[in-house]
């Protein structure tokens, strides 16, 4: 059974323009790791902003765990759909140390329990003794796993991930792909992974869903782990 699941999603920002997304499905399995690979302007990170809830489909239906997000009656909030995000800038707060960032979305939880999770979430990530430091304090490999903590902390049903790497420099890139593959599969969480560069996807991703301009579906591929 498909744990992420859309069906003939279609999105445009307005009446008179092209669709953006084009009556797009595909469905994702439980802890899976798929790249969603495509040009500048075909939809990918509208994709994640839909699954996400910061924008509303034209038509089409998505669900995640068997729980229906959004169809033509039915629209969750973003902060009722357990979908837990990570932009390309990181958008950590600079003004909060890297533990109050990751405790950030954990308000409803007693404090012995946001303690327990920070602990769990620093150590996943390797960053206990980064704990006290403030965000322009981080390389950006740092802060890219400070953003990946706070996103996993209050266990989200999937993970979306914008452009990872968009802010790392190139030299960076390699170590932090084997990096995230692994805090991912140690994670056990299911993710979406969107890139324009393939060898991001090759790197982490179990698969890839290649999408044309215009947000249509090309193809599922297998692609090999790095």
């Amino acid at each position: 059974m498909a744990y992420v699941a859309l069906e003939q999603i279609t999105f445009r920002f307005s009446g008179r323009q092209p669709a953006v997304i084009d009556k797009l499905s595909f469905t994702v399995s439980r802890g899976e790791i798929v790249g969603v690979l495509g040009a500048s302007g075909s939809g990918k990170s509208t994709l994640l902003r839909l699954i996400a809830g910061l924008e509303m489909p034209e038509s089409g239906s998505i669900s995640v765990d068997g729980r229906l997000l959004t169809n033509e009656r039915v629209f969750l909030e973003p902060e009722q759909r357990g979908v837990g995000m990570v932009f390309q800038d990181y958008a950590l707060f600079p003004n909060m140390t890297v533990a109050d960032n990751i405790v950030f979305g954990l308000h409803k939880l007693k404090r012995s329990m946001r303690l327990l999770r920070l602990e769990q979430m620093l150590e996943l990530v390797q960053m206990k003794e980064y704990a006290k430091r403030y965000p322009h304090e981080l390389s950006g490999g740092q802060q890219q796993r400070v953003a990946l903590a706070r996103a996993l902390a209050p266990q989200p049903s999937v993970l979306l991930m914008d452009e990872p790497f968009s802010s790392l420099d190139a030299h960076l890139k390699a170590s932090i792909r084997s990096e995230l593959r692994q805090i991912l599969q140690k994670a056990n969480i299911t993710c979406l992974l969107v890139s324009h560069d393939q060898a991001d996807i090759e790197a982490i991703c179990d698969r890839v869903l290649r999408i044309q301009e215009g947000g249509r579906e090309n193809e599922f591929e297998e692609t090999a782990v790095g």
